[in-house]
């Protein structure tokens, strides 16, 4: 099966029966993906208001109900304990799991948020002839937590985190363009340039996924990323959390022109 013009019910069945362990930028073209984010019940109030006072980070695709591994919003059919390639489960703030299935996690408290991701805005930049450089090289995108602070709700704080995608200067003009149109995946980069302004020392080690080649010529151009709130999970230590692994997104039954702005 190609998984570039798969269906995402076609790719969540095979994710869902172990046969898809992978970062997932680049399968179901056209279709939105999402981060993950599982809380408590009694921290989805200042989660949710978190997410309304940083959309740039986290911009929210669907709630799920109370205990409902069920996303009614996007994707009706998937089921959130089974359906994302990689998790990670955070105790007080610290990662104590990496697994491909979390049944045995779930508990009847939980809320999950689904939020934007930036390898939705991947396919109209491709589609524009620009070169996303981590799909060229076949590894996950480089992310950085940044010295931006979040703006604070209840219980909620931290960093920015932002994914970065190195181009040759009018090539990120265009990827403006083009990603300014998308606020419910991030939109528009929020920094272009020099790595040390947004407080990140060395762009060869990025806080989470892998390094990308900058090539002479190019600079950075660093997006929000939906990785902040496990940055976020670390500041704050909630007694259990699940995400996504990074880049290993949920894929939704939404297309990405359903969340463009024209």
């Amino acid at each position: 099966m190609n998984l570039a013009t798969a269906t995402p019910s076609e790719v969540r069945q095979l994710i869902r029966k172990g046969e898809i362990d992978a970062q997932t930028s680049g399968m179901c073209n056209g279709y939105a993906q999402a981060n993950m984010a599982v809380l408590p019940k009694d921290l989805a109030f200042d989660f949710l208001l978190f997410t309304q006072r940083n959309k740039k980070p986290c911009p929210v695709l669907d709630v799920t109900e109370v205990g409902s591994p069920v996303p009614k919003l996007v994707a009706p059919t998937a089921d959130l304990r089974h359906d994302i390639p990689r998790y990670r489960i955070y105790r007080h703030g610290e990662l104590t799991d990496e697994v491909t299935d979390v049944e045995k996690y779930w508990r009847d408290d939980l809320v999950a948020f689904l939020l934007g991701c930036s390898f939705s805005f991947e396919g109209p930049m491709l589609e524009a002839g620009l070169e996303v450089r981590h799909i060229t090289d076949q590894h996950n995108v480089p992310m950085y937590k940044t010295n931006i602070e979040c703006i604070p709700a209840g219980v909620f704080h931290g960093p920015m985190v932002v994914s970065m995608r190195p181009m040759k200067p009018a090539d990120a003009i265009r990827a403006v363009q083009i990603t300014t149109r998308m606020p419910f995946v991030h939109g528009a980069p929020i920094h272009i340039g020099d790595p040390e302004a947004i407080g990140i020392k060395d762009i060869d080690k990025p806080n989470f996924g892998e390094r990308s080649e900058i090539k002479p010529g190019e600079i950075p151009v660093f997006w929000a990323c939906g990785v902040t709130p496990q940055a976020v999970a670390m500041a704050v230590k909630p007694e259990f959390m699940i995400t996504h692994a990074p880049g290993y997104m949920f894929i939704t039954d939404v297309l990405n022109a359903e969340l463009s702005i024209m």
